[in-house]
């Protein structure tokens, strides 16, 4: 990550030659997989190709975390078949089986997460598992759920918030005193909680839209969120199976009484991350994508899961049969 005014990128022969924070250093091409860039930067074009050749893409990030910008290469990620099946599902049931699957996801990996915290917090497990009880019982309501996804979203999305606001309700009841938060608030965030999430999103947001892209997705075609103009909702309905490494990693550093004041930068309206903040939850984030895991019958790194099942979806919506029209 370039979060420095003044840094530069250029390129060094095959390697990429990097000044950031007031270190100058070399690293591989091959050992990068995405470069976030934060802050005002000088880039040379020579390390804008280098990096293209090795399907390394430059992502600028706002104040808040929020992608607003990428160079990358202008090549489709495979067939326009899968973009074109894409169109297909999202108005049949298959796409209702779809975006039922992603956001029951979310519900699941929200409740592991509290009954881990419950794990480790004895003299609270009764309040937590009254938590956990009532999410269950509003996920069980997507059971209800039929038809098409037009017809159904608006009762997904209603049964999804309700649970996302619960779920918040409960972590913000685990946390520290002095930073428990009134539900979720986004650019600027109203808490420090949700303006270092918000920043861990904006991140997962990037590597879904590059996932998407490599699979030969297309961003901007989404099932349970409609189509608007600029509007990344493919990207919107996936990250749902991934939020929980965000929240994750934010919550194990206020856990660990890593987070401080000077990490951010009171707004009048809100709080923003600074550079020690930004450096702080990167390498937090980074360490827990790296972290290799168990995931369908096989190790893999987490920060590879999104490609994997991006690569998945791609490849079923291929085998499955092409949509006869009407005579």
């Amino acid at each position: 990550m370039i979060n420095t005014p003044g840094s530069y990128l250029r390129r060094k022969e095959g390697n990429l030659f990097i000044k950031n924070d007031g270190q100058v250093f070399e690293v591989s091409v091959k050992k990068v997989s995405s470069i976030l860039i934060t802050t005002a930067a000088t880039i040379s074009t020579d390390a804008v190709k280098l990096a293209i050749d090795h399907n390394v893409d430059l992502i600028f990030l706002d104040h808040f975390g929020d992608p607003y910008g990428r160079i990358w290469h202008s090549k489709l990620g495979s067939t326009t078949l899968i973009r074109r099946r894409q169109l297909e599902v999202a108005e049949k049931e298959e796409g209702l089986t779809l975006a039922l699957e992603w956001v029951g996801n979310k519900f699941r990996n929200q409740i592991d997460l509290l009954t881990g915290l419950r794990a480790t917090r004895s003299r609270r497990s009764a309040e937590i598992t009254a938590f956990i009880e009532r999410l269950r019982a509003i996920q069980a309501k997507l059971s209800d759920v039929s038809g098409k996804v037009d017809e159904a979203r608006q009762l997904i999305l209603g049964v999804e918030g309700v649970g996302s606001r619960l779920y918040f309700e409960a972590i913000s009841e685990l946390m520290p005193e002095r930073y428990r938060f009134n539900g979720r608030s986004r650019n600027p965030a109203k808490d420090e909680f949700n303006c270092l999430l918000n920043y861990a999103y904006g991140v997962l947001y990037s590597m879904v839209e590059k996932a998407c892209i490599l699979a030969g997705l297309d961003p901007y075609v989404g099932i349970i969120h409609t189509d608007h103009y600029n509007k990344k909702s493919m990207v919107f309905d996936l990250i749902e199976n991934y939020r929980v490494w965000a929240d994750e990693t934010v919550i194990k550093l206020f856990a660990g009484r890593q987070v401080k004041v000077e990490h951010f930068d009171k707004l009048e309206n809100g709080f923003t991350l600074n550079k020690l903040g930004k450096a702080l939850l990167i390498e937090a984030l980074n360490k827990w994508l790296a972290e290799s895991v168990r995931y369908r019958r096989r190790n893999i790194k987490r920060a590879d899961i999104i490609q994997f099942d991006c690569h998945q979806i791609a490849n079923d919506l291929i085998k499955r049969a092409p949509v006869k029209l009407s005579p």
